[in-house]
Protein backbone atom coordinates (compact mmCIF):
# COMPACT_ATOMS: atom_id res chain seq x y z
CA UNK A 1 0.00 0.00 0.00
CA UNK A 2 2.85 1.99 0.45
CA UNK A 3 4.23 1.88 -2.72
CA UNK A 4 0.64 2.65 -4.26
CA UNK A 5 0.69 6.15 -2.17
CA UNK A 6 3.93 7.23 -2.85
CA UNK A 7 3.20 6.36 -6.30
CA UNK A 8 -0.10 8.37 -6.10
CA UNK A 9 1.58 11.15 -4.57
CA UNK A 10 4.68 11.62 -7.19
CA UNK A 11 2.13 11.79 -9.91
CA UNK A 12 0.26 14.48 -8.22
CA UNK A 13 3.55 17.00 -7.77
CA UNK A 14 3.95 16.44 -10.44
CA UNK A 15 1.09 17.55 -12.40
CA UNK A 16 1.92 21.18 -12.84
CA UNK A 17 5.04 20.64 -13.99
CA UNK A 18 4.39 17.97 -16.86
CA UNK A 19 1.78 20.41 -18.16
CA UNK A 20 4.13 23.35 -18.30
CA UNK A 21 6.13 21.25 -20.17
CA UNK A 22 3.18 19.33 -22.41
CA UNK A 23 1.21 22.09 -22.84
CA UNK A 24 1.18 25.32 -25.24
CA UNK A 25 -1.04 27.93 -25.47
CA UNK A 26 -2.97 28.80 -29.08
CA UNK A 27 -2.49 32.39 -30.17
CA UNK A 28 -0.06 35.18 -29.89
CA UNK A 29 -2.76 38.02 -28.80
CA UNK A 30 -1.42 40.54 -25.36
CA UNK A 31 -2.57 38.81 -22.99
CA UNK A 32 -2.73 40.17 -19.25
CA UNK A 33 -0.53 39.03 -16.41
CA UNK A 34 2.72 37.77 -18.63
CA UNK A 35 4.93 38.57 -15.42
CA UNK A 36 5.95 37.68 -12.01
CA UNK A 37 5.59 34.57 -9.63
CA UNK A 38 4.19 36.66 -6.66
CA UNK A 39 1.33 38.80 -6.56
CA UNK A 40 -0.40 40.68 -3.06
CA UNK A 41 -4.23 40.82 -3.89
CA UNK A 42 -5.61 43.70 -2.40
CA UNK A 43 -9.58 44.70 -1.45
CA UNK A 44 -10.74 47.78 0.65
CA UNK A 45 -11.47 46.49 4.05
CA UNK A 46 -10.00 43.00 3.74
CA UNK A 47 -6.35 41.88 5.38
CA UNK A 48 -4.01 41.58 1.95
CA UNK A 49 -3.48 37.72 0.78
CA UNK A 50 -0.74 36.62 -1.95
CA UNK A 51 -0.89 34.48 -4.86
CA UNK A 52 2.22 32.50 -5.62
CA UNK A 53 2.87 30.52 -9.33
CA UNK A 54 4.98 27.53 -8.29
CA UNK A 55 6.49 25.18 -10.27
CA UNK A 56 6.44 21.60 -9.47
CA UNK A 57 9.59 20.76 -9.25
CA UNK A 58 12.17 19.41 -6.74
CA UNK A 59 15.17 21.44 -8.41
CA UNK A 60 17.22 24.04 -5.42
CA UNK A 61 16.95 26.56 -7.38
CA UNK A 62 12.89 26.09 -7.40
CA UNK A 63 12.65 25.12 -3.90
CA UNK A 64 15.33 28.09 -2.26
CA UNK A 65 12.16 30.96 -2.04
CA UNK A 66 13.16 34.36 -2.60
CA UNK A 67 13.00 36.74 0.39
CA UNK A 68 9.71 38.40 -0.93
CA UNK A 69 8.35 35.05 -1.08
CA UNK A 70 9.08 33.99 2.05
CA UNK A 71 7.65 37.42 3.73
CA UNK A 72 4.39 36.99 2.00
CA UNK A 73 4.12 33.49 3.59
CA UNK A 74 4.75 34.44 7.06
CA UNK A 75 2.40 37.47 6.62
CA UNK A 76 -0.29 34.66 5.87
CA UNK A 77 -2.32 32.89 8.15
CA UNK A 78 -4.00 30.24 5.41
CA UNK A 79 -2.28 28.04 2.95
CA UNK A 80 -4.18 27.00 -0.08
CA UNK A 81 -3.24 24.84 -2.20
CA UNK A 82 -4.03 23.10 -5.41
CA UNK A 83 -5.08 19.16 -3.81
CA UNK A 84 -4.78 18.46 -0.05
CA UNK A 85 -5.31 15.08 0.33
CA UNK A 86 -5.12 12.35 3.05
CA UNK A 87 -3.28 9.58 2.52
CA UNK A 88 -6.44 7.49 2.02
CA UNK A 89 -7.41 9.99 -1.22
CA UNK A 90 -3.98 9.53 -2.61
CA UNK A 91 -4.71 5.88 -3.08
CA UNK A 92 -7.99 6.69 -4.27
CA UNK A 93 -6.53 9.08 -6.98
CA UNK A 94 -4.05 5.88 -7.71
CA UNK A 95 -6.69 3.57 -8.04
CA UNK A 96 -8.88 6.19 -10.42
CA UNK A 97 -6.04 6.45 -12.69
CA UNK A 98 -6.15 2.59 -13.75
CA UNK A 99 -9.09 1.11 -15.63
CA UNK A 100 -11.86 -0.44 -13.36
CA UNK A 101 -14.56 -1.65 -16.52
CA UNK A 102 -12.99 -3.98 -18.29
CA UNK A 103 -10.48 -1.76 -20.77
CA UNK A 104 -6.37 -2.18 -21.31
CA UNK A 105 -4.38 0.60 -22.42
CA UNK A 106 -2.66 -2.10 -25.02
CA UNK A 107 -5.59 -2.26 -27.59
CA UNK A 108 -5.95 1.50 -27.20
CA UNK A 109 -2.46 2.39 -27.84
CA UNK A 110 -1.82 -0.30 -30.52
CA UNK A 111 1.15 -3.51 -29.10
CA UNK A 112 4.13 -1.64 -30.78
CA UNK A 113 3.52 1.51 -29.08
CA UNK A 114 2.66 -0.32 -26.10
CA UNK A 115 6.14 -2.25 -26.18
CA UNK A 116 7.81 1.00 -26.71
CA UNK A 117 5.86 2.27 -23.40
CA UNK A 118 7.21 -0.62 -21.48
CA UNK A 119 11.15 0.02 -22.46
CA UNK A 120 10.75 3.49 -21.88
CA UNK A 121 9.35 2.93 -18.26
CA UNK A 122 12.06 0.44 -17.74
CA UNK A 123 12.37 -3.18 -16.27
CA UNK A 124 9.60 -3.59 -13.33
CA UNK A 125 9.51 0.05 -13.04
CA UNK A 126 5.06 -0.54 -13.30
CA UNK A 127 4.04 -3.99 -12.92
CA UNK A 128 2.53 -5.83 -15.68
CA UNK A 129 -1.08 -6.07 -14.20
CA UNK A 130 -0.95 -2.41 -12.85
CA UNK A 131 0.56 -0.74 -16.53
CA UNK A 132 -1.95 -2.68 -18.76
CA UNK A 133 -4.78 -1.18 -16.67
CA UNK A 134 -2.97 2.54 -16.65
CA UNK A 135 -5.27 4.77 -18.00
CA UNK A 136 -3.66 7.16 -20.78
CA UNK A 137 -3.53 10.48 -19.12
CA UNK A 138 -1.36 8.01 -16.16
CA UNK A 139 0.96 6.52 -18.64
CA UNK A 140 1.28 9.97 -20.14
CA UNK A 141 2.62 11.32 -16.22
CA UNK A 142 4.88 8.54 -15.76
CA UNK A 143 6.59 8.90 -19.07
CA UNK A 144 6.89 12.73 -19.18
CA UNK A 145 8.35 13.18 -15.89
CA UNK A 146 12.16 13.19 -15.33
CA UNK A 147 13.57 11.08 -12.98
CA UNK A 148 15.31 14.31 -10.96
CA UNK A 149 11.90 14.92 -9.86
CA UNK A 150 11.58 12.06 -7.85
CA UNK A 151 12.40 11.39 -4.53
CA UNK A 152 12.76 14.90 -2.84
CA UNK A 153 10.40 16.94 -2.06
CA UNK A 154 8.89 19.74 -4.63
CA UNK A 155 8.71 23.49 -3.21
CA UNK A 156 4.98 23.07 -3.50
CA UNK A 157 5.58 20.20 -0.55
CA UNK A 158 7.84 22.41 1.21
CA UNK A 159 5.29 24.98 1.80
CA UNK A 160 3.11 22.56 2.83
CA UNK A 161 4.87 21.03 5.66
CA UNK A 162 5.55 24.41 6.42
CA UNK A 163 2.30 25.34 6.93
CA UNK A 164 1.35 22.44 8.65
CA UNK A 165 4.55 23.34 11.09
CA UNK A 166 3.29 27.28 11.75
CA UNK A 167 -0.69 25.66 12.24
CA UNK A 168 -1.43 27.26 9.37
CA UNK A 169 -5.11 26.68 8.00
CA UNK A 170 -4.78 24.34 5.27
CA UNK A 171 -7.21 24.72 1.93
CA UNK A 172 -7.11 22.33 -1.02
CA UNK A 173 -8.31 24.03 -4.05
CA UNK A 174 -9.40 20.83 -5.70
CA UNK A 175 -10.68 17.06 -4.00
CA UNK A 176 -9.29 14.06 -5.35
CA UNK A 177 -12.44 13.39 -7.19
CA UNK A 178 -12.26 16.51 -9.28
CA UNK A 179 -8.64 16.46 -9.78
CA UNK A 180 -9.46 12.80 -11.55
CA UNK A 181 -12.02 14.40 -13.42
CA UNK A 182 -9.89 16.93 -15.06
CA UNK A 183 -8.12 14.18 -16.38
CA UNK A 184 -10.47 11.45 -17.47
CA UNK A 185 -12.76 15.03 -19.22
CA UNK A 186 -9.35 14.58 -21.93
CA UNK A 187 -11.23 13.12 -24.48
CA UNK A 188 -9.46 9.72 -24.99
CA UNK A 189 -8.24 10.18 -28.37
CA UNK A 190 -5.89 13.00 -27.13
CA UNK A 191 -4.97 11.56 -24.31
CA UNK A 192 -3.41 8.71 -26.86
CA UNK A 193 -2.13 11.02 -29.41
CA UNK A 194 -0.36 12.64 -27.21
CA UNK A 195 1.00 9.39 -25.25
CA UNK A 196 2.25 8.59 -28.21
CA UNK A 197 3.99 11.79 -29.34
CA UNK A 198 5.36 11.84 -26.05
CA UNK A 199 6.62 8.10 -26.36
CA UNK A 200 8.31 9.08 -29.40
CA UNK A 201 9.36 12.66 -28.45
CA UNK A 202 10.93 11.97 -25.13
CA UNK A 203 14.12 13.61 -25.32
CA UNK A 204 12.93 16.55 -26.87
CA UNK A 205 10.59 17.06 -24.12
CA UNK A 206 13.50 16.42 -21.21
CA UNK A 207 15.32 19.23 -22.85
CA UNK A 208 12.56 21.51 -22.08
CA UNK A 209 12.61 21.43 -18.56
CA UNK A 210 15.85 23.20 -18.22
CA UNK A 211 14.02 25.89 -20.43
CA UNK A 212 11.11 25.82 -18.08
CA UNK A 213 12.91 26.30 -15.33
CA UNK A 214 14.54 29.08 -16.48
CA UNK A 215 11.47 30.79 -17.53
CA UNK A 216 9.99 30.01 -14.27
CA UNK A 217 13.28 31.80 -12.49
CA UNK A 218 12.57 34.89 -14.88
CA UNK A 219 8.92 34.96 -13.91
CA UNK A 220 8.31 35.27 -17.67
CA UNK A 221 4.49 33.55 -17.52
CA UNK A 222 4.69 34.10 -21.65
CA UNK A 223 7.29 32.07 -21.93
CA UNK A 224 6.01 29.11 -19.76
CA UNK A 225 2.94 29.43 -21.88
CA UNK A 226 5.01 28.73 -24.60
CA UNK A 227 7.53 26.34 -23.72
CA UNK A 228 6.56 23.80 -25.92
CA UNK A 229 5.00 25.72 -28.77
CA UNK A 230 7.52 24.33 -31.19
CA UNK A 231 6.65 20.35 -30.49
CA UNK A 232 3.09 21.31 -32.69
CA UNK A 233 4.71 23.28 -35.13
CA UNK A 234 3.61 22.58 -38.07
CA UNK A 235 1.18 19.66 -37.16
CA UNK A 236 -2.22 21.02 -36.76
CA UNK A 237 -4.03 18.35 -35.14
CA UNK A 238 -1.43 17.92 -32.60
CA UNK A 239 -2.21 21.32 -32.09
CA UNK A 240 -5.46 21.04 -31.36
CA UNK A 241 -5.01 17.93 -29.02
CA UNK A 242 -2.72 20.44 -27.12
CA UNK A 243 -5.66 23.26 -27.05
CA UNK A 244 -7.77 20.54 -25.38
CA UNK A 245 -5.32 19.32 -22.95
CA UNK A 246 -4.70 23.19 -21.88
CA UNK A 247 -8.41 23.90 -21.59
CA UNK A 248 -9.13 20.68 -19.13
CA UNK A 249 -5.91 20.88 -17.32
CA UNK A 250 -5.28 24.69 -16.95
CA UNK A 251 -8.26 26.76 -17.87
CA UNK A 252 -10.76 24.80 -16.37
CA UNK A 253 -8.89 23.98 -13.45
CA UNK A 254 -8.66 27.72 -12.92
CA UNK A 255 -12.07 28.45 -12.87
CA UNK A 256 -12.82 26.17 -10.03
CA UNK A 257 -9.67 27.67 -8.02
CA UNK A 258 -10.82 30.86 -8.07
CA UNK A 259 -14.57 29.64 -6.81
CA UNK A 260 -12.93 27.72 -3.87
CA UNK A 261 -10.72 30.99 -2.85
CA UNK A 262 -13.81 33.16 -2.25
CA UNK A 263 -14.85 32.33 1.26
CA UNK A 264 -10.89 31.83 2.51
CA UNK A 265 -9.99 35.47 0.57
CA UNK A 266 -12.75 37.23 2.10
CA UNK A 267 -10.93 36.71 5.40
CA UNK A 268 -7.96 37.63 4.10
CA UNK A 269 -4.36 37.10 4.92
CA UNK A 270 -4.18 33.68 2.60
CA UNK A 271 -1.08 32.21 0.74
CA UNK A 272 -2.26 30.86 -2.58
CA UNK A 273 0.25 28.66 -4.01
CA UNK A 274 -0.73 27.32 -7.57
CA UNK A 275 1.35 25.90 -10.54
CA UNK A 276 2.11 29.53 -12.47
CA UNK A 277 0.23 28.73 -15.79
CA UNK A 278 -2.39 29.29 -13.66
CA UNK A 279 -1.84 32.98 -12.98
CA UNK A 280 -1.08 33.97 -16.82
CA UNK A 281 -3.34 35.79 -19.06
CA UNK A 282 -7.16 37.25 -19.17
CA UNK A 283 -8.92 33.41 -18.38
CA UNK A 284 -6.19 33.03 -15.63
CA UNK A 285 -6.43 33.04 -12.01
CA UNK A 286 -5.25 36.58 -11.08
CA UNK A 287 -7.94 37.95 -13.84
CA UNK A 288 -10.61 35.95 -12.04
CA UNK A 289 -9.95 36.81 -8.90
CA UNK A 290 -9.76 40.48 -10.11
CA UNK A 291 -13.31 40.18 -11.00
CA UNK A 292 -14.07 38.76 -7.85
CA UNK A 293 -13.36 42.67 -6.78
CA UNK A 294 -9.25 41.84 -5.87
CA UNK A 295 -6.51 44.05 -6.93
CA UNK A 296 -3.94 42.20 -8.17
CA UNK A 297 -0.13 43.48 -7.53
CA UNK A 298 2.91 42.01 -8.61
CA UNK A 299 5.58 41.35 -5.87
CA UNK A 300 7.68 39.49 -7.34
Amino acid sequence: MLGVMTRAVDTMRLLALVALVLLSTVGDAAQRYQRGLLWRLDKPGVPASYVFGTLHSNDPRVTTLPLPVQHAFAASTTFAMEVYLSEIEEAEFFEASQFGDGQRLEPLLGEAAFAQLKRTLGHGAVADDVLSRTKPWAALLRIATSDQNRGTATVDRELFVAARERRMTVVGLESVEEQVAAFDGIPIATQIALLRHALDHRAELEARLEPTIRAWLAGDLVALSHISHAMAQGDVELAHHYAVLTHHLIDNRSVLMAHRLFLPLRAGRVFVAVGALHLYGDHGLLALLRAQGYQPHRLY
